[in-house]
């Protein structure tokens, strides 16, 4: 039967059905590592069950040189760049190890280059654990004790020069992954990073789909609308990654101005709050009642209600007592409020001898 380079919708149908096969292994030995060693020993090798997990299905099937579930699904198989054979074991190895292998210790480098690089201590607990569980040695541990060499050899301005490279770095291999798809709706080949990089493509029978040229088509279109997002979101990382390090350069300015403002002005600065405070405090009661010694004391309150009855009967008005005070002006307000008593004319004579002459006429 004649042969033919698969299209683009054949390779994502087989890529959807390898993801569903692989997800249903991932989970099944994740249920089964949970109930024979317990949630804790799951949470810190749930990385390294779903890799082997990974390496069970394409050893099983691509590396035996067998077609996965996928390939078979949709009748494609696998080709050198030559487009003659079937690729060799080596070639299939190395794809297996990119594609499942690489990812994993990419990962795991840069966690433990991020961890040295800031001096956190966060997943050390998590490195202790797996070192007790998995005896004298373990990847992380060995990583982390190389990647502390490594760093060690490092000047303190090379590491903080470091830590913006490695979120370029992060950053980078997320750029290069959405332009390596983009790439293949623009062309057709290489879904994945690493059969572009071993070198493996696909064929497939001819005559069984005869709209080739439609779907080539719509997907390249595809392709130019992923390239279009891919330039928009590199411009948005570059403008958020000038934003941060400006921001970074303007707060540095900042503390160093208020440390020196507070070491040169603390001081002044103080006092001068201390003045304003006590300007703007308001004289209490209790100090503006106090009599000082030659000050003239008001004069004292008159009961109104108490001398209007006093008239009417007769009597004659009570004034309030004076206030006795320590002053001796006080002493002669006292004085000569008494004698203007004493000499006072008797009110009520005159008014009893008026209301005579009246009853008599």
């Amino acid at each position: 039967m004649p042969l033919g380079p698969a299209n683009h919708s054949q390779f994502i149908r087989s890529i959807q059905k390898d993801e569903y096969y692989q997800t249903f292994l991932k989970n099944n030995s994740n249920e089964a590592y949970q109930t024979l060693a317990g949630s804790k020993r799951w949470l810190d090798w749930r990385k390294e069950i779903e890799l082997l997990s990974d390496f069970v299905y394409y050893g099983l099937t691509t590396f035996s040189g067998y077609q996965t579930l996928g390939e078979e699904y949709v009748s494609i198989v696998q080709v050198d760049p030559s487009k003659r054979h079937i690729p060799s074991r080596a070639r299939r190895g190395f794809f297996v190890l990119c594609h499942a292998l690489l990812p994993y210790l990419l990962d795991k480098v840069l966690v433990c280059l991020e961890n040295e690089l800031d001096g956190g201590q966060e997943s050390l607990s998590g490195v202790r654990r797996r070192q007790t569980t998995a005896g004298t040695w373990s990847l992380e541990a060995w990583l982390r004790r190389w990647m502390q060499t490594a760093v060690g050899l490092l000047s303190e301005p090379q590491r903080k020069a470091c830590l913006p490279a490695m979120f370029v770095l992060r950053q980078g291999l997320t750029l290069l992954h959405q332009f390596h798809v983009a790439l293949f709706y623009l062309t057709g080949s290489f879904y994945h990073l690493s059969k572009r990089m071993a070198g493996i493509s696909y064929l497939h029978v001819m005559g069984r789909y005869s709209s080739d040229g439609t779907i080539r088509s719509s997907y390249r279109l595809l392709g130019a609308l992923s390239l279009l997002q891919l330039v928009m979101t590199v411009c948005l990382q570059l403008n958020n990654f000038r934003q941060r390090q400006r921001a970074r350069t303007e707060w540095k300015l900042y503390r160093k101005l208020r440390k020196d403002l507070h070491s040169t002005h603390d001081t002044n600065s103080v006092s001068a709050v201390l003045s304003a405070q006590r300007a703007r405090a308001p004289e209490s009661p209790a100090a503006s009642s106090v009599w000082r010694r030659g000050d003239t004391p008001p004069p004292p309150p008159v009961d109104t209600s108490s001398a209007g009855s006093a008239s009417q009967s007769g009597a004659t008005p009570r004034r309030s007592a004076p206030f006795v005070g320590r002053s001796s002006s006080l002493t002669d307000w006292c004085t000569s409020g008494t004698t203007a008593r004493s000499t006072e004319p008797d009110n009520t004579h005159t008014h009893t001898h008026t209301h005579t002459q009246t009853h008599r006429l």
